[in-house]
């Protein structure tokens, strides 16, 4: 089994150790290299080869955004994930540093150097496993699934509660026997991953919808890790003459999603903006729902709108694509398209599956084009999805159906 290998970015040497040990705590992982500017970085790329680059952007010599511009220019390929409280100043930037190319980003707790890196250690593992996991395989390594970093990640969340209500003492036992388990844990994990490459595929169930599909009167879209890329990518070829209206739940903090509508408004023929309660829902735009909160679309008399609550997180997500996709598959049942995308875990999968059960139409990402096979293949083996489409064909299947199957 081999490592994720990962090189560190960041000016404060205090940020550059923490975040180190943040990484190499977790099996399968290991930081090749600590740069503390970009200058630094770029000298320092061609002996570590990393898989994953963590950067921040404020940084002296030379930023994060300078270096962005560098690996543009020189058509570097090695992911970038930026770690900044910056970004939490100005969505803006996080929004330039997607399009300088960078993959996903997120904010240090507390200011630009934070000892408690802790809030943030399982975003920020998710996110190495899934970018740098996919790089490393599509450079022959072979490194652990997407889902084996989601059971560390379900641990340590385990591990944190029970902080706050066992003695110091049993806590010490409870994790002095977890990290004892560690390494047969990885053992495991090996054996699994060897057993899955060469286990038959499972046999996908067959849903018989209560209904015929219909014609297509919204389209529906969940999307987690990854997604901000990918919905740049097919919203840029997009048809512009789409009639439906197209609802997006994307999985971001709160305070980036207006940023991120604007940023996709600028590449898409279509109107884009952030959802807001009450939206009437007009064809040939483009809705994204807000950070924190969930979208679901009601009836209004004959008009349909769009609303929004902030009821607790479902499959641990705030929006959340089940919310969006159980709404869509009660009101327009058969006459709704339904696409999952590239995403860790399996939110959206199963009320995709009910869409696809009242009739609707519904599409998902393929395995080989999506940064993490997670939403989609949990969808996938639900039987939820008829087609399952390379993202670079996903803007002109969907832009098909539509033309295809829309309301005369």
């Amino acid at each position: 089994m081999d490592d994720i290998s990962v090189l560190v970015c960041d000016d404060s040497a205090l940020m550059r150790n923490l975040v180190s040990r943040a990484v190499e705590s977790v099996p399968g992982m290991h930081v090749v290299g600590r740069a503390e500017n970009g200058k630094d970085l770029i000298e320092k790329l061609p002996q570590a080869n990393p898989d994953v680059i963590i950067l921040d952007i404020e940084m002296p010599v030379m930023s994060g955004i300078d270096f962005l511009k560098h690996r543009k220019e020189n058509r570097i390929k090695i992911p970038v994930i930026i770690l900044s409280s910056v970004v939490e100043k100005g969505a803006a930037l996080a929004m330039q540093c997607l399009e300088l190319g960078a993959a996903d980003f997120i904010t240090k707790p507390n200011g630009s150097i934070s000892a408690d890196i802790t809030k943030i250690s399982d975003r920020l593992i998710e996110m190495i496993s899934s970018y740098g996991g996919q790089y490393a395989r599509l450079h022959g390594k072979t490194v652990y699934r997407d889902d084996f970093y989601a059971k560390i990640a379900a641990d340590r969340a385990v591990e944190r509660k029970l902080q706050g209500v066992m003695s110091e003492e049993k806590l010490k036992e409870f994790l002095d026997k977890e990290i004892a388990n560690k390494a047969e844990e990885a053992r495991r994990a090996s054996e699994m991953l060897k057993a899955s490459l060469a286990a038959k595929p499972k046999e996908i169930p067959v849903i018989t919808p209560v209904r015929a599909s219909g014609k297509i009167d919204i389209i529906a879209i969940g999307i987690s890790t990854g997604g901000p890329n990918a919905l740049r990518d097919m919203f840029k070829m997009i048809d512009p003459r789409l009639k439906q209206p197209v609802l997006v739940v994307q999985h971001m903090p709160a305070g980036f999603t207006k940023e991120f509508a604007s940023s996709l408004n600028r590449i898409c023929a279509l109107e884009v903006k952030e959802a807001e309660d009450g939206d009437k829902i007009e064809g040939g735009h483009v809705y994204i729902a807000p950070g924190s909160f969930h979208m679901f679309v009601e009836k209004d008399g004959l008009q349909c709108v769009i609303r929004l609550s902030q009821e607790p997180p479902r499959n641990g997500h705030r929006p959340s694509a089940d919310v969006l996709f159980e709404s869509v598959a009660k009101v327009y049942q058969n006459k709704a398209l339904g696409v999952i995308m590239t995403g860790m875990g399996k939110d959206g999968a199963v009320q995709l599956a009910e869409m696809r059960k009242q009739g609707a139409w519904t599409l998902g990402q393929d395995e080989k084009s999506s940064i993490v096979y997670g939403m989609p293949r949990v969808a996938n083996e639900l039987g939820a999805v008829q087609k399952q489409v390379p993202l670079a064909q996903m803007a002109d299947e969907i832009s098909k159906l539509a033309r295809e199957h829309v309301a005369s």
